[in-house]
C-alpha cells in the first residue's frame, strides 16, 4: 500500500490531506462541546442544525463552484479554499450564540465543498494505474479516519490541560499547513472541460450519474452510510454526556472507536478488492450498517448495565468498519465512469449527492433524538438504511455485474 508514496506529487497531496483532516477532527470535537456549552441538553438539536447547514452548503455549493472553476487551474482554487477555511476557524472560538455557529459553519463548509471534490479529482490523474489508485484510496480513507481516531485522541489529551476553545487553534494550523503543501505541489496538466454554457457544466455530473447503473446504485449506498454516520456524529455527545453522564474525554473515545473500525477495514481493502468485485464488498457494507445500528438500538433500549459502554464501543467500531466497506471503493466507481474532461464534475456530483442524504439523516438524528429519544431514533435510521440497501441491490443487479465482467459497471 505504501508504495504509492514513491509518487512525490501524491505524497505532498496526501500530506496536505492528513494535516487538514487532523485540524478538522479537532474542530469536530470542539464544535460538539461548544454546542453542549451553549445549549446543554439541546446540543443534539444545535449539532443537527449545524450539520444540516453543512450539508446544504455541500449540496448547493459544490456543483456551482465546480461549474464556475471548471476551466481554472486546480492549484489556486485549492489554495483559496484552504485560506477561507483557516479564516473561519479563527472566528469560531469567539462564538457565543447558536446562530453564529450556523453562519460560520456555512462559510467553512462552502469552502470545503469547493476544495474536496477538486482535490479528489486530481488523484486519478496523478495515479492512472488502477491498482495504485486503489491503494491511494485506502490511504485516503485512513487519512479521513484520522479525523475520527487520532484527532479525538489528541483532543482527549489536550482537554486535560486546556479548554475546548483552544482546540480551534489546531484547526487553523491544519488548514495553513495544507495550503503550504498544495502550493509546493506540481500538479499534472489537466484537460479543461469543453467551453459550454454554465447550466450544461452545472448539470454534467448529475447527468453522468443518471446514465450509469452503478452510479445510481451508489446514490442508494450513500443513503445507507448516512444513517449510521448521522447517529454517530450528531448524537454521540448527547449519548455520552447527556444519557450516560460520562466525561468529555469519553466523547472523544467513542468517536475514536468509530474511526478505528473504518481504519481496520481500509487497511485490508486493497488486497480484498484485488480478489472481489466492488459490488460484493459494498453491498456487504450496506447489509452490515442497519444490522449494527439495530443492535445499538437494542442496547439503548436496555437499562444501563456494566456492559453497556463496551457494547456501544463495539457498535461504533462496527459501524465505522461497515461505512469503510462502502466509502473506500466508491471512488473507483467514479473513476471508471468518468474521463479527464468530466471527472471534476462527476466527483463534485458525488460530493453533492452523497451529502444530500445527510440532509435527511442529520436533522432526523438531532430532532428525533430530542423529541422521542435515542433508541427510537436509531430504529428509524435502521428502517431508512434497510430501504437504501434494498434500493442499491435492485439497482446494481447481478446481471449487470456479469455483463460487465464483475465490476457492476453498466455503460
Amino acid at each position: 500500500m505504501l508504495s504509492v508514496l514513491k509518487n512525490t506529487t501524491f505524497t505532498k497531496l496526501f500530506s496536505a490531506q492528513i494535516v487538514a483532516l487532523l485540524g478538522t477532527g479537532l474542530l469536530t470535537v470542539a464544535l460538539g462541546l461548544l454546542a453542549f456549552d451553549i445549549a446543554g441538553g439541546n446540543a443534539g438539536v444545535v449539532m443537527g442544525t449545524a450539520l444540516t447547514i453543512k450539508m446544504v452548503a455541500y449540496v448547493a455549493v459544490s456543483p456551482i463552484t465546480a461549474a464556475l472553476t471548471a476551466r481554472l487551474p486546480r492549484k489556486p482554487v485549492l489554495i483559496s479554499a484552504d485560506l477561507v477555511r483557516a479564516g473561519v476557524a479563527v472566528a469560531l472560538p469567539f462564538v457565543t450564540e447558536a446562530w453564529q455557529i450556523y453562519v460560520l459553519i456555512f462559510l467553512l463548509q462552502s469552502a470545503s465543498a469547493t476544495f474536496t471534490p477538486a482535490f479528489q479529482a486530481v488523484i486519478p490523474e496523478v495515479l492512472p494505474d488502477e491498482r495504485e489508485y486503489t491503494r491511494a484510496l485506502s490511504l485516503s480513507r485512513l487519512a479521513y479516519d484520522l479525523e475520527s481516531l487520532v484527532s479525538p485522541m489528541i483532543a482527549a489529551i489536550l482537554l486535560t490541560v486546556i479548554s475546548y476553545n483552544n482546540l480551534f487553534v489546531g484547526t487553523v494550523v491544519g488548514f495553513l499547513c495544507s495550503t503550504m503543501l498544495v502550493a509546493l505541489t506540481a500538479f499534472p496538466n489537466a484537460i479543461p472541460g469543453p467551453a459550454t454554457k454554465f447550466f450544461t457544466r452545472l448539470t454534467l455530473g448529475v447527468r453522468v450519474f443518471w446514465a450509469r447503473r452503478e452510479l445510481r446504485s451508489l446514490l442508494a449506498l450513500n443513503l445507507v452510510v448516512a444513517t449510521s454516520t448521522a447517529m454517530v456524529i450528531v448524537n454521540t455527545v448527547v449519548l455520552v454526556q447527556g444519557e450516560l453522564e460520562r466525561t468529555q474525554a469519553d466523547v472523544a473515545l467513542l468517536l475514536a472507536k468509530y474511526g478505528a473500525g473504518s481504519m481496520v477495514v481500509a487497511l485490508a481493502l486493497p488486497r480484498l478488492l484485488d480478489k472481489l468485485p466492488d459490488r460484493r464488498v459494498m453491498l456487504w457494507g450496506a447489509a452490515l450498517i442497519p444490522t449494527v445500528l439495530l443492535c445499538a438500538a437494542i442496547v439503548l433500549f436496555t437499562p444501563e448495565a456494566p456492559w453497556t459502554w463496551g457494547a456501544l464501543m463495539l457498535a461504533w467500531f462496527m459501524m465505522g468498519a461497515a461505512n469503510s466497506l462502502i466509502l473506500t471503493p466508491s471512488a473507483r466507481l467514479l473513476r471508471r465512469n468518468s474521463d479527464e474532461t468530466n471527472r471534476p464534475a462527476v466527483f463534485a456530483a458525488q460530493f453533492s449527492l452523497s451529502h444530500a442524504s445527510f440532509m435527511i439523516t442529520y436533522p432526523l438524528a438531532g430532532l428525533l433524538g430530542a423529541w422521542i429519544g435515542l433508541p427510537f431514533t436509531a430504529l428509524i435510521l435502521v428502517a431508512i438504511g434497510v430501504g437504501g440497501a434494498v434500493w442499491a441491490i435492485l439497482t446494481w443487479n447481478t446481471s449487470a455485474a456479469v455483463r460487465t465482467g464483475g465490476s457492476g459497471e453498466a455503460l
